[in-house]
């Protein structure tokens, strides 16, 4: 579910619609790649005004649901959570016919979305998307599920340059509450009447779900059950530099575990944010770190607020936590 994808400093590219932008010429029509650009360059259109509607298509944007409720768990159950479902809350309110919109870590048979019979619409996060902006692809497929036939799935696409993203559909001010489930049977309001290829993929989905459990005391930190050790990933809106000193200056202290037999290991960057990750034994589980986790969320805000150089102990413990970072997207 996590793809490693190429970095690019861009953060939401300013783009037109393909060829409709030449200069101080104003609006021209679209051509063909191959064909002479209408700006009068002389050169073929791919090559001039066309390369900036290409590059705009591709471009990696750095953090594409910063400015939604709830970044770091949009983040969360791009990257992480197998199983997980959101009531999203549209600007605009509900179309008429579609009685609610649930966006979801994962459908069946890797929709990117679904039209149920209801009306209703579930839209797969953890899709592959054709551009480099995620919730640009995201917006339109939501679009393109709100209109279609229920009981249908929809299929992806790279979304057009200039269509809305996930910023302009969604309320700004709408909660975003995650609900985490044990298994994917949310996919199927009737599980007895299901064709046989949704229960076999809901079966698969089921036999290679992590067991994974949302923290309650702490924002977008997920607990996770693997057979030889269990993990704590917690997404941080924090920025990157700020945030890894203040790592180090904890790590360095003997304060950066969450209690006894527990060890910070690193930490990753998923969508333009940083995700710290601590191995747990075996036996720890979910709720044994709600209370250490709230207690180290106070000492990680006391040391953000540091501003002092870090000292040898504390650089060379960010090295280490430096060295063990791996950028998933």
């Amino acid at each position: 579910m996590a793809k490693k994808r190429p970095q690019t400093k861009a953060k939401r590219p300013q783009t037109t619609g393909g060829a409709r932008t030449a200069g101080a010429e104003g609006d021209v029509p679209v051509v063909g790649a191959r064909e002479p650009c209408p700006c009068g360059s002389g050169r073929r259109y791919k090559a001039c005004h066309g390369r900036a509607a290409s590059h705009a298509a591709t471009e990696l944007v750095h953090r594409p649901f910063e400015g939604l409720p709830g970044e770091c768990d949009w983040v969360a159950l791009r990257e992480l959570v197998p199983a997980a479902t959101v009531e999203l809350t549209l600007k605009d309110g509900l179309p008429e016919g579609v009685p609610a919109v649930t966006l979801a870590t994962v459908l069946p048979m890797a929709w990117p979305a679904l039209r149920r019979d209801d009306g209703s619409v579930l839209l797969g996060l953890q899709n592959d998307t054709s551009s480099g902006d995620i919730s640009r692809d995201l917006a339109d497929t939501l679009q393109r599920a709100l209109e279609a036939r229920p009981g249908t799935p929809v299929q992806g696409r790279r979304a057009p340059a200039d269509s809305p993203r996930l910023q302009d559909l969604l309320d700004p001010e709408g909660a975003f509450e995650p609900e985490v489930h044990s298994g994917f049977e949310f996919w199927v309001p009737d599980p007895e009447n299901a064709t046989p290829d949704v229960t076999a993929s809901l079966e698969r989905a089921n036999a290679a779900a992590i067991p994974t459990v949302k923290l309650q005391g702490v924002d977008a930190a997920y607990w996770c059950e693997t057979p030889e050790k269990n993990h704590l990933r917690w997404v941080m809106p924090h920025a990157e530099e700020l945030l890894l000193d203040a790592l180090a200056r904890l790590h360095a202290a003997g304060r950066s575990s969450l209690g006894e037999g527990t060890r910070l290991v690193g930490s990753f960057r998923a969508h333009g944010l940083t995700v710290p990750v601590w191995d747990l034994p075996s036996g720890v589980t979910a709720e044994d770190v709600e209370k250490p986790a709230a207690e180290f969320a106070e000492r990680l805000a006391a040391a953000l607020a540091t501003d002092t150089p870090l000292t040898a102990d504390e650089r060379r413990a960010r090295g280490g936590l430096t060295n063990r970072q791996v950028t998933l997207s």
